[in-house]
């Protein structure tokens, strides 16, 4: 039997890549004949980069950048395509990962980091950025990138904002006289992990709010926020982009790259997937695992699992995958046909981290041991 195993990383555990082989070790030890194909994915979220240049090579760089909540920070990204274009990856600079859980803040996270790693890109000559939006630990519409770029933020009051702190939370006003002029003739490629627009329901605030350390005030906070920046930017520009699918990704960043720049929103995983040629890996596979940390409903729209059991789906190849955490598991059947769980017994969430590479492997090999019954 041949398998494609194609995991996401499972975040602050393991990276894609130590999932995948943990997986492959777990079923070459059951008592299933298999040959295994490896593509550990990403979809715009933690490792992007990684991932991207495991599959098509590129110039790591290092750049010290300050971090969502002013602390600086050491943030990779990378030159590809001869220095035409820059890799960066927002969680590098801006993640909710460089943040300690009980500091998390997404009333004072900006994303003035990723700002200041596109403009050392432009400085080395990038003509093109893809930027991976997944990870962020800011709901600041990408105010803080427009700062990076020289925009002056005003708030209510008309006086101006700093970067140490998320100016949506008292905008006034956005000019863009200041604006770095290179910044209009780069190209901008966003790849995002999720459909979600700007407002409401489903919006930044009320879906990511929460997971980023918002209680249930700061939340609605955040929304009124994010509403205000939004008919600010239709003034400035005549253009609302708050309902398009991915414009609530990242706390809204989308709005402003495509408020003012040239700017294209893609699926990070379809994008990825097609530079990895993983269509012809799945012509000659018989299943697909694939697998991260935690999955849910939310994973059915524009997550790495999905995207590649979407296709897999196509090519009439069955799905299975695995998480740290599976809840709503009825809505998850309608994209996997097999969801497991590979914690085993109450632990805390701490031992479960400690405990993911085991777990895989073993819940991996009872997988390969089920199929090899089928295949007997």
């Amino acid at each position: 039997m041949r398998i494609a195993i194609a995991p996401n990383s499972f975040k602050g555990s393991l990276d894609a890549f130590k999932v995948a082989k943990s997986i492959e070790k777990g079923l070459l030890s059951s008592t299933l004949d298999v040959t295994c194909e490896l593509f550990p994915i990403a979809d715009g979220g933690d490792h992007t980069l990684e991932v991207f240049l495991n599959w098509l090579g590129g110039e790591i760089r290092k750049n010290t950048v300050v971090g969502p909540l002013g602390i600086e920070v050491e943030a990779e990204w990378a030159l590809v395509e001869n220095g035409e274009t820059a890799i960066v990856e927002m969680a590098k600079a801006s993640g909710i990962s460089l943040i300690k859980q009980r500091a998390l803040n997404p009333l004072k996270a900006n994303s003035y980091g990723t700002g200041q790693l596109i403009i050392e890109a432009i400085n080395c000559g990038a003509k093109k950025i893809i930027l991976g939006l997944g990870g962020s630990a800011s709901v600041d519409g990408g105010l803080g990138i427009l700062q990076a770029f020289g925009a002056d933020l005003m708030d209510v009051s008309g006086n101006r904002i700093g970067y140490d702190s998320n100016p949506i939370m008292d905008l006034g006003d956005i000019s863009m006289e200041s604006i770095d002029p290179r910044i209009h003739d780069v190209e901008f490629l966003i790849l995002c992990d999720v459909e979600n627009p700007l407002l409401g329901k489903n919006g930044a605030a009320r879906i990511f709010g929460p997971q980023k350390g918002a209680n249930a005030s700061d939340v609605e906070k955040l929304e009124k926020s994010m509403v205000n920046f939004n008919n600010i930017i239709i003034k400035k520009t005549t253009k609302d982009f708050s309902k398009i699918a991915g414009s609530g990704a990242a706390g809204g960043i989308a709005v402003s790259l495509k408020s003012f720049f040239n700017t294209s929103i893609v699926s990070g995983v379809d994008f990825l997937l097609n530079k990895m040629n993983f269509i012809e890996c799945l012509k000659e596979v018989d299943i697909l695992i694939t697998a991260e940390g935690k999955v849910d409903g939310q994973t059915l729209h524009g997550k790495g699992p999905f995207g590649v059991a979407e296709k897999a789906r196509a090519y009439g190849v069955p799905s299975i995958i695995l998480a740290g955490k599976a809840d709503e598991i009825e809505q998850l059947n309608h994209g996997f046909d097999a969801v497991f769980s590979i914690t085993n017994g109450p632990m805390t969430l701490d031992e479960a981290m400690n405990r993911t590479s085991l777990d895989l492997e073993e819940t991996s090999r009872q997988i390969g041991n089920l199929l090899a019954l089928k295949s007997t």
